[in-house]
Order: C-alpha cells, then sequence, then structure tokens
C-alpha cells in the first residue's frame, strides 16, 4: 500500500529519448573539440621531434584498437554504467597527465585520452541501439550531430586560443566538461541497458564475436563505409593544412577552412531529410561519389591552390553526409543479442583509420607529391562508392508488413 505515494519517476527508469544522446554526444564533442587542436602541439612541445610525435600517435592507434575490441569483455565483468563512468574519468587522467606535462607524461595523456574516447564510444553505441527504434537511427545521427556541431566549429579555435594564455587552460575546461559528461550520463539513468540473454552455452572468447562479424557481409561494409569516411576526414584534417603552407596560402587557411566545414554539422537536419526522401543507399552512393570526384579534382587542380582549396571543402560536405548516414548500414544490420560486441567492432574504424592513412600517406609521397594523397583517398571513396551499390535499395525505409510506421520527420 505504501508504493501508492512513490512517485512515478521513482518507481520507473525513463525511456531515454533521441535527444538524451544527442545531450552526451554534445557534451563529449566539448571534451573533444578542444583537445583535438591542442593534443599535437603539447606533444611536440614535451618530445620536440615530429617524427617521434609520429610513432606516438602510431601506438596510441594501436592499443586503443585492442581495448576497443575487449570492451565487451569488459562488459561481461562490468556493468556497461560503470564502464561509461570510466571512459569519462579516464578523460580526467589524461587531462591531469597533460596540465603535469613532460616527455613521457604527455604521451600517457593521450593514451588515457584515446581510451577514454573508445570507451565512451562502444558504451555509447550499445545504448543507442538498445533504446532507439530501428526506424528513429537516422533521426538520432542527425541530432547528435546538430548538437555537436558548435563544439566541433568553436573548439579547435578556443582551444589554441586558450593555450596561447595559459598552457593548463584547455585541459582544465575539457576537464569541466568531462564531469559534466559524466553527470549528465547518470541523470539519464541509462543503467546498464536492455539485457538479452543469449541461448545457454560457454561464455564467449574476448575476441570470438570477429567470427560472427566477417561471416556478416552487410557489417563489413558498413564498417569498411565508416573507415573509409574517416580516412577522408584525416586527409582534410592533416594534409590539408600541410597543403595550404606547401603552396604559399599560409597556417591559417586550413584550420579557417576545417572551421567553416565542421559548422555544416548545422545542415545535418536538412540532410536527414535527403536521406529519408532518396534512401540511405542513394545517400551514401551521393555522397561518396561527390566526395571521390572532389578529391580528385583538387589533385587534378593542385597547382591552382584556391580552386584546391575549395574542391576538398566540397568533398567536406560530402564527408558531414556520411557522418549522418553512413553509419545506418551497419546500425541497421546488427542483431539485439550482438549490440555490445558490434558496438565494439564499429568503433575499431577510429583506430583503423588512424593507422591506415598515415601509412597510406607516406607510400603515395614516396612516389607523388602531397596532392597524390588527395587523389588516393578519393580512390577509396569511389571503391566505397561501388561496395555502397550492393546496398539493399530500401534500406532506412519503414516496413508495413512488419508494424512499420511511416519514417519521423527530420527534427
Amino acid at each position: 500500500m505504501a508504493t501508492r505515494n512513490i512517485p512515478i519517476f521513482l518507481k520507473h527508469t525513463p525511456t531515454p529519448r533521441v535527444e538524451s544522446f544527442a545531450l552526451l554526444a554534445g557534451l563529449e564533442a566539448a571534451v573533444r573539440g578542444i583537445l583535438i587542436s591542442v593534443m599535437p602541439l603539447t606533444i611536440y612541445d614535451a618530445v620536440l621531434d615530429a617524427g617521434v610525435v609520429s610513432r606516438i600517435y602510431f601506438l596510441v592507434g594501436i592499443a586503443s584498437l585492442l581495448w576497443g575490441l575487449l570492451v565487451p569483455w569488459a562488459t561481461r565483468h562490468v556493468p556497461r554504467r560503470w564502464l561509461y563512468t570510466l571512459g569519462t574519468g579516464l578523460y580526467l587522467v589524461g587531462m591531469t597527465l597533460a596540465v603535469i606535462g613532460g616527455p613521457i607524461t604527455v604521451p600517457l595523456a593521450l593514451l588515457a585520452n584515446a581510451l577514454a574516447t573508445v570507451t565512451i564510444f562502444v558504451c555509447f553505441n550499445a545504448y543507442v541501439l538498445d533504446y532507439i527504434a530501428r526506424a528513429d537511427l537516422g533521426r538520432c545521427q542527425s541530432m547528435q550531430m546538430l548538437y555537436a556541431a558548435a563544439p566541433w566549429a568553436l573548439g579547435p579555435m578556443l582551444g589554441v586560443w586558450l593555450r596561447s594564455l595559459w598552457q593548463p587552460a584547455p585541459f582544465l575546461i575539457a576537464a569541466v566538461f568531462s564531469v559534466a559528461l559524466c553527470i549528465a550520463f547518470w541523470i539519464l539513468r541509462l543503467g546498464n541497458g536492455k539485457q538479452i540473454t543469449r541461448a545457454k552455452g560457454p561464455a564467449l572468447n574476448p575476441l570470438a564475436y570477429l567470427g560472427r562479424f566477417f561471416s556478416q557481409p552487410r557489417l563489413i561494409a558498413g564498417w569498411l563505409f565508416a573507415v573509409i569516411r574517416s580516412c577522408g576526414w584525416w586527409v582534410y584534417v592533416v594534409y590539408l593544412p600541410i597543403y595550404c603552407i606547401e603552396s604559399g596560402l599560409g597556417d591559417k587557411v586550413g584550420g579557417v577552412a576545417l572551421s567553416l566545414s565542421n559548422a555544416l554539422l548545422f545542415t545535418t537536419p536538412f540532410l536527414l531529410r535527403f536521406v529519408y526522401r532518396r534512401t540511405v543507399r542513394i545517400a551514401v552512393r551521393s555522397a561518396f561519389a561527390l566526395c571521390a570526384m572532389a578529391f580528385i579534382g583538387a589533385t587534378l587542380a593542385s597547382g591552382l591552390p584556391w580552386i584546391t582549396v575549395l574542391l576538398l571543402m566540397v568533398g567536406s560536405t560530402s564527408l558531414v553526409l556520411l557522418d549522418v548516414a553512413g553509419g545506418l548500414p551497419f546500425m541497421m544490420a546488427v542483431k539485439p543479442s550482438e549490440r555490445t560486441e558490434m558496438a565494439a567492432v564499429y568503433s575499431s574504424f577510429r583506430d583503423v583509420s588512424g593507422i591506415l592513412t598515415p601509412g597510406a600517406a607516406y607510400l603515395v609521397l614516396l612516389a607523388a607529391p602531397l596532392a597524390g594523397v588527395f587523389a588516393a583517398c578519393g580512390l577509396g571513396m569511389a571503391a566505397a562508392w561501388v561496395m555502397a551499390g550492393r546496398l539493399h535499395p530500401r534500406l532506412g525505409t519503414a516496413r508495413p508488413s512488419r508494424g512499420g510506421q511511416p519514417l519521423p520527420k527530420a527534427a
């Protein structure tokens, strides 16, 4: 009888909404947006050798990739809510180490931040697959990008400016956002997600689910789309500024181009409407095709620096569209019983692209000028366009035979 007086919000965990996940995505973008421009400068100041910086990023990428694949195993022993909290805690560890400084401490700060990112990413995607209906995945992705638009557009410039005033400042601000992310997560009460039991059997080896991943062509294709998209961003973020310096445009043009491209994240609701009207297959193929033409065109026009920059910026609009729709083929193919494991596989695209892009660029530069890197990226986009032709023509549309409802309008 006493339970009648208990408020309903205390008796039942509220179902997370699309806006809930967008809030978490926006707060994490605030952390990473400030750090993305500051960490390379901090590491270089610590070791004073560009070659050492490259090796540090390479080794951290490998460590992050391995840890991301082990997160599902960790969720069998540690509740997911605590793993997510651990991720925010690792961010705080990274900020503390960065403030301390030093040739050993700063690389460890980069490692802590990388492990934090992949831990949160795996848990976050598992939560999304738990609570967001299949037909709403596109709107959820769009809302996340919209909430993250301002942090990604302002964060890089803000981080560098704060560092010029006081070196620890950007890390302290990022630490504040990390705490805010942890608080928001616990207020939303996501718990451990929906628990789906498998048939009785022995516990899986930490990497055993990779076999199931490789046996599902749709998952492989969706993961490859994410890797190639991420490689495109790597080329745009790293090699465009270098091209601008070498071509005489200065060191500020690349940064301005990146800020303008990140500002395109505000257009994600309109891009989502395009996805709904033209299906996921058409949206993904159109984005890869435009990006391939823009990057290859930038190589052909490399003797005209401003035209090259403009073409690469056009290509970045396609990358934003891929940020909205490129992950849907993978997420829509994941089985409910494999959410956490496949979220871990999906998260590996960041680390794989972070290892693959510098390696491929190194080989290209042995035989071609810097603009050859843009062409190599364009060819990768063209290959993805071919692969995307095998996607189901109606992927992402409602299924009336299964009780599907019309797709909701973009936020």
